[in-house]
């Protein structure tokens, strides 16, 4: 099963950073490849969400859609999310924040799995591509985001 690591520093307080990462619905306001964010189900203290995603692949004309649970930790700063049905076979992951001197280290890490027929190692290179490329996307997103408040 594929694995994509990334670590971006924030330049931010890891409460603003972890807020702004909180806020998925506000994601597709400013993250260019998320079509829509629904919250279908979402725990009473609120670290427990089911959202529905939509995404954009641009370059192949076509959306990619998943539900996944997140599991928020607020004196830890992570989420711990799962995919529990989708377009994908598989995808699980966590994000952590930590504190960096005055900046936020953000960690994600995801395991995905997407099989298509007959698909070879070309395609399976482009898809790991286009996967890191859209996580670091998010995590860029976030970061600005972060920055700015």
């Amino acid at each position: 099963m594929p694995r994509i690591e990334l670590t971006t520093t924030v330049n931010a307080p890891i409460d603003r950073v972890y807020e702004v990462a909180r806020d998925v619905e506000a994601f597709p306001s400013f993250m260019e490849d998320l079509q829509s964010i629904t919250v279908l189900e979402r725990s009473e203290d609120g670290n427990r969400t089911l959202t529905a995603w939509v995404g954009l692949i641009r370059e192949f004309k076509m959306t990619i859609k998943w539900t996944q649970e997140d599991r928020w930790d607020s004196l830890s700063h992570r989420d711990d999310f799962t995919m529990v049905k989708g377009d994908m076979n598989s995808m699980s992951g966590w994000w952590q924040f930590s504190e960096s001197d005055a900046a936020t280290l953000f960690e994600s890490l995801v395991d995905y799995e997407y099989d298509v027929p007959l698909i070879g190692p070309l395609i399976k290179a482009l898809i790991r591509k286009k996967m890191e490329a859209n996580l670091n996307a998010q995590m860029q997103a976030i970061k600005e985001r972060s920055e700015v408040a």
